[in-house]
């Protein structure tokens, strides 16, 4: 009898054990539900607070300084800006090693193509919604070089035409990759120039911004002029000096100008001194972006600085 009360009894604590390390490990999950789990917590910490960024001068650049102000619970954070080729770079290591950062993104580029990302929600709608591209060219551009004009005018194509070219000038350069894309969409090409009278070496002056979607549209109109008889000169350079060039006539046209966000404080100041020949890719995005590996979906997910 007294062996029967100690096992019963050795049976009841081990069942009251069990039921306390159930209870401990649903408390520990449900406070990681509501907390977002520690990973969550410390994504911040383990990036230092800070957004990887690119050109200063870049429209994306201006949005996440708003960002940082907007959002309260990125009080304390910082936007390191520093260029493309060393963002892409930060970017590669980090998936490389499945560390967290966060990003300025925008789309076309082929970091979409080459890794898993995702933007973060903006609830603020501080980047704005879905863009387009636009073509603005020189007042007078019209009278002055009517086939290019026609040319510029009928240029447009889609972000995944944008993307292959980005992709393919990975291995190759843009030019190449850009004539390259032209021999294989000759049907796209063909409604560019239908019709089109070439030209005698007839120079034409194209701005760009120094990012490679701006490379890829900038090299494809300059296959596409020159096989039409042009010489083509690319100028890239800050976007508020691109508005500049073509409103005052410095240069002849530029394939570049993303609205109606990004470059919209740059073209307010210029407007009324160019022609915008309207969108030439729609479907533009900017916004932060995160490996998808990250478990974090929104901007207001971010924790504020300590």
């Amino acid at each position: 009898m007294v062996d029967f009360f100690n096992w019963k009894k050795v049976g009841f604590l081990i069942v009251l054990s069990l039921s306390l390390i159930v209870v401990g490990c649903g408390q520990e999950s449900k406070e990681n539900a509501e907390g977002g789990g520690e990973d969550k917590l410390n994504i911040g910490e383990e990036i230092d607070y800070t957004i990887t960024g690119i050109e200063p001068g870049a429209g994306i650049a201006q949005a996440t300084d708003n960002a940082l102000t907007e959002y309260d619970n990125l009080a304390g954070w910082e936007h390191e800006k520093s260029s493309t080729a060393g963002m892409l770079t930060s970017l590669e290591n980090a998936i490389e090693n499945e560390e967290p950062i966060v990003v300025t993104g925008w789309s076309p580029h082929y970091m979409f193509a080459k890794w898993d990302l995702k933007y973060l929600e903006d609830p603020e709608g501080v980047f704005g919604g879905v863009e387009h591209i636009a073509t603005i060219v020189r007042k007078g551009l019209k009278e002055d070089m009517p086939e290019a004009y026609t040319i510029l005018d009928r240029f447009k194509w889609e972000p995944e035409d944008m993307e292959s070219v980005m992709l393919a000038a990975q291995e190759m350069e843009f030019e190449d990759a850009a004539k390259q894309w032209v021999e294989e969409n000759q049907e796209t090409v063909s409604k560019w120039t239908e019709g089109v009278e070439p030209v005698d070496a007839t120079p034409i002056e194209l701005v760009l911004t120094p990012w490679d979607t701006e490379r890829s549209s900038a090299n494809v109109a300059k296959v596409v002029l020159e096989q039409q008889g042009y010489e083509v000169k690319l100028t890239p350079v800050d976007p508020s000096i691109m508005f500049q060039a073509i409103a005052t006539g410095d240069g002849d046209a530029s394939l570049a100008p993303w609205m109606p966000q990004t470059h919209a404080s740059f073209y307010e100041e210029y407007e009324g001194e160019f022609e915008d020949l309207g969108e030439n890719l729609v479907g533009a995005k900017i916004g932060l972006v995160v490996p998808s590996y990250m478990e974090i979906d929104s901007i207001e997910d971010l924790e504020p600085a300590e």
